[in-house]
């Protein structure tokens, strides 16, 4: 996989292109240009068009955690750079080079296949390896920082491509130096390191009970698992428009844990690395009353209070009005800040 090494032809350029299929809301959307990015050495000649003319420009990948408006004006950079292949093993770990352009879930069922387990927490998550590191996405226990080696990526500023290290990226919930940076990387491959000595990680709720009684299940009976657990939770794009989960699980102090608890006994929460709770978004929106309502052509899932829907025609103004909503109420109701977790173009 050398594609940022050898010669590529210029990107296939389109104008005016749909991207209805390519943003799991399913908003009507198109693109003024849309470059169609297969290879690393095509970004530079393409951000330099885009600088010259002063455009505004963005990378979308499979479009999953993005909210997009009716006209995405200037650039789109479509990033379909594609491959993956093991680059080093020894007795402790296993090195995977993958392009930004993969599918995600994809991907962890290949390393399953290899017989490189570790992601298999992270199934079903909807998007592209490219996007993984910039959002730094998690689930049921596990983010992708943990068995992220290095990024490859091209730096707008300095116009050259560079190798960001696990420490460089500065991971952190739902965070990285990329998100604090936007506008300014370009992923173009992430090189992940998988440890040899596996451990299931079945501590979260749903896991655990879904393999109550059984101490140590297989990678594979644990991405089965998560399949399954995802499927029922959160409804799947090509039938309703959604970007999984909308808002982030508010992080709060243990004090203000306390003050909460003692008013709503029920209150679902999970406990911080660094000694704060994790409030359940999804439960604090639900007892506002929210599961299931429907606000013009979107609303919220009737089974996960947790993700807004489509239900067809919606727009990006519709969703972000109905956001506004339930911001508004959980922060009367909780004293409780939430915030969206989609990007919003």
């Amino acid at each position: 996989m050398n594609s940022d090494q050898n010669a590529s032809a210029s990107p296939k350029l389109t104008l005016n292109l749909s991207l209805q299929d390519r943003n799991t809301f399913g908003f009507d959307t198109s693109a003024e240009l849309a470059y169609d990015i297969t290879a690393a050495d095509q970004i530079p000649a393409v951000i330099e068009q885009i600088a010259e003319k002063k455009l505004p420009w963005r990378v979308l990948g499979g479009g999953s955690n993005v909210i997009l408006p009716k006209v995405l004006p200037g650039a789109t950079l479509l990033m379909n750079i594609v491959g993956q292949e093991i680059i080093a093993s020894n007795a402790d770990s296993t090195l995977i080079a993958v392009g930004g352009g993969v599918n995600w879930h994809d991907f962890v069922a290949w390393t399953l296949d290899k017989d490189l387990p570790g992601l298999e927490n992270l199934a079903l998550i909807p998007g592209t390896v490219g996007a993984a590191p910039i959002q730094n996405i998690g689930a049921y226990g596990v983010e992708i920082g943990e068995y992220i080696d290095s990024v490859k990526v091209f730096d707008v500023k300095t116009k050259a491509f560079i190798t960001l290290t696990k420490d460089d990226c500065h991971f952190a919930y739902r965070d990285s130096y990329f998100k604090q940076n936007p506008q300014r990387f370009i992923v173009t491959k992430v090189v992940f390191n998988i440890p040899k000595q596996w451990q299931g990680r079945i501590h979260y709720v749903d896991l655990a009970k879904q393999f109550f009684g059984q101490s140590s299940p297989s990678p594979e009976e644990i991405f089965l698992a998560v399949c399954k657990i995802r499927t029922l939770k959160l409804p799947d794009p090509k039938v309703i428009g959604n970007a999984g989960s909308f808002f982030q699980n508010p992080v709060v102090s243990s004090e203000q844990y306390e003050t909460l608890l003692q008013k709503h006994s029920g209150l679902a929460s999970y406990p911080d690395a660094n000694g704060k709770r994790k409030l359940a978004a999804g439960w604090l929106i639900d007892q506002c009353g929210f599961k299931g309502r429907r606000m013009s052509n979107v609303g919220v899932y009737e089974k996960q209070a947790l993700v807004l829907v489509n239900h067809g025609n919606g727009t990006a103004q519709d969703i972000l009005r109905l956001a506004k909503c339930i911001q508004d109420k959980v922060q009367k109701e909780f004293g409780v800040s939430l915030e969206i977790e989609p990007n919003i173009l």
